[in-house]
């Protein structure tokens, strides 16, 4: 069992989290729930930058949860349907 977060496994965590939010970006909203997907958008973002800076300061740990809350937003964003993506490699979704 590995109890150790590398520098190859915060890297993986990152590229995964900004390729779900480009995607989660470019993504058709709920017209009836824009400013709640923005806001699950936002939050998303902060908690990704935040990882890179944790990351760029050498605290993997603090990076590893920030950049899983990311992806938690977005994964939440998505099952609540705030915004339309069917990647279930990505995101908590069914493939359509």
């Amino acid at each position: 069992m590995e109890n150790t977060i590398s520098d190859e496994k915060i890297r993986k965590y990152l590229e995964t989290t900004f390729k779900a939010l480009e995607i989660a970006r470019k993504a058709e909203k709920d017209p009836a729930k824009v400013k709640e997907a923005e806001d699950f958008l936002d939050m998303a973002s902060r908690y990704y930058e935040d990882a890179k800076h944790f990351e760029e300061k050498g605290n993997r740990v603090l990076a590893f949860g920030a950049v899983n809350y990311a992806h938690a937003w977005l994964d939440a964003g998505a099952r609540l349907g705030l915004f339309k993506v069917n990647d279930s490699k990505l995101f908590t979704v069914d493939d359509e």
